[in-house]
């Protein structure tokens, strides 16, 4: 199917989650297309808070998929889960990391954000910016299904951004918020059903 020619609400319901990718690569021009349609996203002031480191080679991602995976495993043996259990989840996550032909880590920037002398208002500014990190991600997502990509969101940086800017040697400023696989879909995935619109809408007058 040729996806360039879907209408906004087939690229928006055909979206999907992916977990399992084909070892095809993934063209360096339709990554950099991807990340443009996240540039266009809204942020406050305008100020785009985000930033994007991108990992397309086997070193890297094993870096990074190790570092993530020693920090897992102490949060999953403070959840106290069976070995058995852990060593599963552990395999899946990095085969998924190792798998993906690309790896886009978006990143919250704060530095160029407004300043407040109450903390209230600069709470609210964090959030803002991180809402627009969601924003610039789910642009990369649509725009990647377009292309005829697939793409998946990972949150596992959310959890350990610190070890993640440590394992890439990343900017310290800069603070992991998730990692979007991108490729081609090895199989289609299960789709889970959307709550009717009637359960979302909680008021309109």
């Amino acid at each position: 199917m040729d996806r360039s020619r879907l209408n906004f609400d087939d690229i928006v319901r055909g979206r999907r989650s992916v977990r399992q990718y084909a070892p095809d690569p993934v063209p360096a021009e339709l990554v950099v297309e991807v990340l443009e349609a996240a540039r266009w996203a809204p942020s406050p002031h305008g100020r785009m808070p985000w930033r994007f480191a991108v990992l397309t080679q086997p070193t890297p991602k094993a870096m990074l998929a190790d570092a993530m995976a020693a920090e897992w495993l102490r949060n999953l043996e403070m959840d106290d889960q069976p070995p058995d259990v852990v060593a599963t989840r552990l395999r899946k996550s990095r085969q998924r990391v190792m798998a993906a032909p690309v790896l886009v880590l978006p990143c919250l920037y704060l530095a160029d954000l407004d300043h407040y002398p109450d903390l209230q208002r600069q709470q609210a500014e964090t959030t803002m910016a991180i809402q627009s990190v969601g924003a610039a991600i789910q642009n990369m997502l649509l725009k990647a299904y377009q292309l005829g990509l697939d793409g998946g969101w990972m949150c596992a940086p959310l959890f350990c951004p610190a070890v993640v800017v440590g394992a890439l040697e990343l900017d310290h400023a800069l603070i992991p918020q998730a990692l979007i696989t991108l490729g081609y879909a090895a199989a289609d995935p299960k789709r889970r059903e959307r709550l009717p619109l009637d359960q979302l809408v909680v008021r309109w007058d």
